[in-house]
C-alpha cells in the first residue's frame, strides 16, 4: 500500500472547507468526531446502491478493485491503451494529486467523467447550479468542486484527451419501473471498512428500462470554478494555484495558518474531556490558541459560537468580542416577539445575561406555559417518528428519496398524571413500502379520543404531509385513502389548512418559555432533557427508582423494571440515551461483526442507518430481531423524553 501523501478529492474538499484541517486529518493525535464507519455512512445515504445501479446503466465495464494507489494507477494505464473502454473506479495521478473516478467512459480521445452522487436532482428545474448572480449555488458547491478537481487532474494525467464531466444523481421526478428494485442491490461487508454490493441475478431489462438516475452535464459550472480567483492564507490565487497550495502543504505535512470564524462551531476536530485526559489534541482549540493566544480558561468561558440563532458571529469574532460575557444588550437588537413568549433577541440576551451573572439556573415562564397548558385536552399523546429516504424506491411508481415513515412510538399521559407507553409500530420488512400501514396504525391509536397530540420540531408534520401527497398521487391507492387523508389533515398544519387537532410542537414551547444554561444555546431534545433531569427534583424522585416497566409502575412495551435516573461520578444525572442497552451482548461477537461498529443506537441518523441495514444488508433472524428491539427502545425513549419535559414543566407551576 502506497504511503505517499496525495491530495485526493476528499482531502481537496476538506481543504476548501477549512485548509487547516488538512494538517489534522488522518492523525490519531487529533480525534475526528465526524469520522464514521464509511460503510454505514454510505448505507444510510444510499450511496452504494446508487453507485452500483449507475454501473448497470454502463454495462461491460472493468472494475479496478485494488486499494493500492500505485497498483490501481498501473492497471488503469494499461486499460486506457484500448480505444474504447468503460472503467469503474479507475485511478489517475498527476504529480501529488490522485483521484478515483466512479465511472469513466473512453471513446478514443474523448473521456466521459461520471461522478455518481446519492443526491436528488430536479430535471424540471432551470440552472440549479448557479445563483441569479451567476455564482455557484451553495447547495451544489461541494458536489461541483468534487467534479472540478477530478476533471483538473484527469486533464493533466491524460493530455490530448477531451474531458466531459457529468454528475449522475437520482431523478426526483422519475418513477421506479418495477417492484422490488431496491432489493436487487444487497450490501455485504467484505472487510471492516470495505463494502460490497451483491446484484441479484434476477435483475432484468425491465428494471433498467426507465432510468431513475439522471446524468447531468456540469462542464459549464466546472469552467466557472476553474476560472474563479480564490483567497488562501491571505493570498489571491487561481484554481490551479489553489490546488497546488493545498497539495504541497498536505504532501509536506505543513499546517496552513488557521482562519477562525463561525464555521468553527461545526469543527469535527474536537476532543471529549476523556480524550483530552488521555493525551489527545483538539484541533479546534489548537487553531484558536494559535490565532487568539487563548488558554484553557478562555475555552471554559461560553463563547460567541454558542449564541443561539445569532447571524453576526463572524463580525464579532473579527472585532475580538468572542465571549458572551463581553456582549451588551444593544449588540443583539430588540425585535418584538410576534406571539407569546420570548422573542429571538430576548432569548439571546437571556443566554448572555445568565453568563454575565454566573447564573446557572433555568429560566421558565410559568404563567406563559400555564396559559398554553390550559388549552390542552387530556389524555395527552406524545408521538415520535423514525424515518428514512431511500434512493432506489421500494415499489413500482415510486420516486427516489420519497419520505418513508417506518416507525413510531406513542406515550399517553392522563389528567391524573398516569403515564404509559401506549403504543408503537415498526415496519422494517425488506422491500415493503410502510407509509400507509404506519399512518393507518397511528390513526387507530390516536382516534380513541380527542386528546392533544405533541411532536418535537416539524419532522412528524413534514412527513405526514408527504404521505398525504403520496396518497393523492397514487394511481392505485388503498381503499381507505380518503379516511387516511382526512386523518392526516386533522392532526397537521400546512399552507392550506390547520387541523382541528393539529400537533403541538414542544420545540416551539421550549423556545418561547424555557431556557437552561446547561444546553449551551441548543434546543435539541437531546440537550434539553439532561438539563431538565438535573434541575427537576420531581423527575429525580420519580425516575430514580426501577418503576419504568414495573408491574405497579409505568407501563412500557420494551423495558422491564428500568431506572432512568442514574448519577455519574460527578453527581450529575447520566444522559438517558447513554443508558440504552447495547444492541448485542458482549458474547455476541459474530453477530455484532455483521451489524455495526456502534454498539448502541443514540441518534436519529443511527436509527435510519439501522433501518437501511434491515432493508439492504444480508443478515439472519437473530441479528434482525436484535436490531429491531434496539430500534423500539430508542424510539420509546424519544417519546418518554417528551413526557418528562412536560412533567417537569407542570410540576414547576406551568
Amino acid at each position: 500500500m502506497s504511503n505517499a501523501r496525495y491530495l485526493t478529492k476528499s482531502r481537496y474538499k476538506l481543504g476548501i472547507e477549512c485548509p487547516t484541517k488538512l494538517f489534522y486529518t488522518g492523525k490519531d493525535a487529533y480525534p475526528d468526531q465526524r469520522q464514521e464507519d464509511p460503510f454505514l455512512e454510505a448505507l444510510a445515504e444510499g450511496g452504494y446502491q446508487v453507485g452500483e445501479l449507475a454501473r448497470q446503466y454502463y454495462p461491460g465495464g472493468i472494475s479496478i478493485e485494488t486499494l493500492d494507489h500505485g497498483e490501481a494507477e498501473r492497471m488503469t494505464q494499461d486499460l486506457m491503451q484500448q480505444g474504447r473502454v468503460i472503467l469503474y473506479e479507475p485511478a489517475f495521478r498527476h504529480d501529488n494529486l490522485f483521484i478515483r473516478i466512479d465511472i469513466l467512459v473512453k471513446e478514443e480521445q474523448t473521456l466521459r467523467l461520471i461522478e455518481v452522487k446519492a443526491k436528488s436532482y430536479d430535471t424540471t428545474g432551470d440552472k440549479p447550479f448557479l445563483t441569479s448572480r451567476g455564482r455557484i449555488a451553495s447547495g451544489w458547491e461541494s458536489y461541483l468542486h468534487d467534479v472540478a478537481f477530478q476533471k483538473y487532474v484527469l486533464e493533466r494525467a491524460c493530455p490530448g484527451h477531451n474531458v466531459n464531466a457529468f454528475l449522475m444523481m437520482a431523478d426526483r421526478n422519475a418513477l421506479c419501473p418495477t417492484d422490488g428494485l431496491n432489493q436487487k442491490f444487497r450490501i455485504v461487508r467484505e472487510t471492516k471498512n470495505r463494502k460490497g454490493v451483491r446484484v441479484s441475478t434476477t435483475l432484468t431489462e425491465e428494471d433498467l428500462a426507465t432510468r431513475i438516475l439522471v446524468e447531468v452535464p456540469v462542464d459549464d459550472a466546472v469552467r466557472l470554478i476553474h476560472r474563479q480567483t480564490y483567497t488562501m492564507d491571505g493570498l489571491g490565487m487561481s484554481f490551479a494555484g489553489l490546488v497546488d497550495f493545498l497539495a504541497s502543504h498536505y504532501e509536506r505535512d505543513l499546517k496552513i495558518t488557521p482562519e477562525i470564524g463561525a464555521k468553527c462551531s461545526r469543527c469535527e476536530f474536537r476532543c471529549t474531556p476523556e480524550q483530552e485526559a488521555q493525551g489527545a489534541i483538539s484541533g479546534f482549540k489548537e487553531c484558536w490558541k494559535e490565532v487568539l493566544g487563548w488558554n484553557e480558561s478562555d475555552f471554559a468561558e461560553p463563547s460567541i459560537l454558542e449564541l443561539w440563532q445569532f447571524r453576526m458571529k463572524n463580525a464579532f469574532i473579527r472585532s475580538g468580542r468572542l465571549h458572551l460575557k463581553d456582549l451588551n444588550r444593544g449588540d443583539l437588537g430588540r425585535k418584538a416577539c410576534r406571539g407569546p413568549g420570548l422573542s429571538v433577541s430576548r432569548r439571546q440576551w437571556l443566554q448572555v445575561e445568565k453568563v454575565k451573572n454566573r447564573d446557572t439556573s433555568a429560566f421558565f415562564d410559568a404563567p406563559g406555559m400555564k396559559a398554553e397548558m390550559e388549552t390542552w385536552a387530556f389524555p395527552l399523546h406524545f408521538i415520535d417518528f423514525e424515518t428514512a429516504r431511500v434512493a432506489i424506491p421500494f415499489t413500482r411508481g415510486r420516486k427516489p428519496y420519497e419520505g418513508i415513515i417506518f416507525q413510531f412510538s406513542h406515550h399517553v399521559v392522563q389528567e391524573n398524571g398516569t403515564v404509559e407507553h401506549a403504543g408503537q409500530y415498526l415496519n422494517a420488512i425488506p422491500g415493503v413500502f410502510p407509509n400507509y400501514a404506519t399512518v393507518r396504525e397511528l390513526k387507530k391509536q390516536l382516534e380513541q379520543d380527542a386528546g392533544t397530540i405533541f411532536r418535537y420540531a416539524t419532522h412528524e408534520n413534514t412527513y405526514l404531509l408527504e404521505v398525504y401527497r403520496q396518497l393523492l398521487d397514487d394511481p392505485d391507492p388503498p381503499e381507505d385513502r380518503d379516511a387516511l387523508c382526512e386523518f392526516i389533515r386533522s392532526i397537521t398544519c400546512s399552507d392550506e389548512w390547520y387541523g382541528g387537532r393539529s400537533m403541538v410542537d414542544l420545540l416551539e414551547l421550549v423556545k418561547s418559555y424555557y431556557y437552561a444554561p446547561a444546553t449551551h444555546g441548543s434546543n435539541s431534545i437531546k440537550k434539553v432533557l439532561p438539563a431538565l433531569l438535573n434541575s427537576s427534583a420531581y423527575l429525580k424522585e420519580k425516575y430514580s427508582l426501577p418503576v419504568y416497566g414495573a408491574p405497579d409502575g409505568i407501563r412500557s412495551l420494551n423495558f422491564t423494571d428500568w431506572t432512568w435516573i442514574r448519577f455519574g461520578a460527578d453527581g450529575r444525572v447520566v444522559d438517558p440515551y447513554d443508558l440504552l442497552p447495547p444492541v448485542f451482548d458482549a458474547r455476541d461477537d459474530a453477530a455484532s461483526e455483521l451489524m455495526s461498529t456502534e454498539e448502541e443506537l443514540k441518534e436519529g441518523g443511527a436509527a435510519m442507518t439501522a433501518y437501511c441495514r434491515l432493508q439492504f444488508s444480508e443478515m439472519g433472524d437473530y441479528e434482525r430481531d436484535k436490531l429491531e428491539a434496539a430500534l423500539l427502545k430508542y424510539c420509546e425513549l424519544d417519546t418518554l423524553a417528551m413526557v418528562m419535559i412536560c412533567q417537569a414543566w407542570r410540576e414547576s407551576g406551568g
